[in-house]
């Protein structure tokens, strides 16, 4: 599906908020059909991205190598 988004787990691989925030923005992105958002779905916009990049750190947190 988003083919633009890296693999966040990987041996020796160390994983910024940045890359977090990016692949959430790019799925958000990708899921809303949006690039940029009217201001009428700015907050929605910004909340998922939030949240997907919550949910991913606390994934990578928790896998098992």
């Amino acid at each position: 599906m988003c083919r633009s988004i890296k693999v966040l787990r990987a041996p020796k691989l160390k994983v910024t908020d940045e890359d977090v925030s990016a692949a959430a923005l790019q799925f958000v992105r990708k899921v809303s059909g949006y690039r940029k958002p009217s201001k009428a779905n700015q907050r929605a916009f910004e909340t998922a991205v939030q949240e997907i990049a919550l949910t991913t750190r606390r994934l990578l947190a928790t896998l098992q190598p």
